[in-house]
């Protein structure tokens, strides 16, 4: 089954619990690694390892983001506490202060609402039997939603880097004809130096010429690097068509081709082989440019 991925993706689920809509979101995005970010109330974090174990049971790379939103009165109570003793020592205090700047009047009771630490807001969470089940099955499905972008995402990325792969085939192949017309572009070109420096005065097929050509030919031989760019552009092949996370073996890949690209320019002098290199280099790095966003 063809199941490479990209590592960017969106899912959604919504359910409904008493009289509270609640929403999971999760976004994937690139990472070299598998990053889970949890962004949800308080209420669910007595959920968070079984989240992120149905998150890791889905994913092997990327930045994971999880959203769950309530819209609703949620499954909290609230409740007024009030520190009695507290209320009593204002009281008394206050009393004092009546009495000895005598002052008029009774004391408000909205005063006590202004008067610090006298009373708080207690919440008290309520944990619905179906909270639990329901979330769950919920990530699962916006997980599942995610995996399916991932992978018609990694289909596109993939058809991409097959294209790519194969103009970098025919690229080689035009370098591999160009081998031993650089070798003989080096002959005439010894031969003509020669010739002009001693005026025709000896032989130009002296051994000695040969042997300098044989050496400039051997400094500016790219036969290795060719073949471990045909290997490595064949091993690319084969893991685009696995069912198994491959960025990490890609991306590896890619940095050896892009190596071989750049001794094959360090060594050779000839102007097509330069500009052939040029090119090379740059599908090069649009490939590793699309296997960044691949798991």
């Amino acid at each position: 089954m063809f199941l490479v991925k990209s590592m960017t993706g969106y899912g959604t689920s919504t359910f409904n619990l008493e009289n509270t809509s609640i929403t999971v979101e999760i976004r994937s995005v690139n990472h070299r690694f598998l990053d889970i970010v949890p962004k949800y109330p308080r209420t669910f974090l007595f959920l968070e390892d079984k989240i992120k174990r149905i998150i890791k049971s889905y994913f092997n790379r990327g930045r994971i983001e999880i959203h769950i939103d309530m819209d609703g009165k949620g499954f909290v109570n609230k409740s007024i506490l009030t520190d009695w003793d507290l209320m009593d020592h204002y009281m008394q205090q206050l009393q004092i202060a009546k009495d000895r700047y005598s002052l008029p009047g009774d004391i408000p009771l909205s005063m006590l609402t202004v008067l610090p630490d006298l009373m708080t807001v207690q919440e008290n969470e309520e944990k619905p039997s179906q909270l639990q089940e329901q979330l769950l099955t919920h990530v699962e499905q916006a997980c599942q939603q995610v995996v399916e972008m991932r992978v018609e995402e990694g289909k596109h990325l993939v058809d991409d880097i097959m294209k790519r792969v194969s103009t970098i085939r025919d690229m080689v192949l035009l370098l591999e004809g160009r081998r031993e017309a650089v070798v003989e572009e080096y002959r005439l070109r010894i031969k003509k130096r020669i010739s002009e420096y001693v005026n025709n005065q000896i032989s130009i097929e002296d051994g000695r010429i040969h042997q300098e050509i044989a050496l400039l030919a051997e400094k500016g031989d790219i036969t290795e690097e060719l073949t471990r760019l045909h290997s490595h552009l064949d091993q690319m092949k084969e893991l685009c068509q696995s069912d198994e996370p491959i960025g990490r073996k890609l991306d590896f890949i890619v940095q050896e081709m892009n190596r071989e690209a750049n001794t094959i320019g360090s060594k050779s002098n000839d102007h097509k082989i330069g500009e052939w290199t040029v090119g090379l280099k740059s599908e090069i790095e649009k490939i590793k440019e699309q296997v960044q966003n691949m798991e």
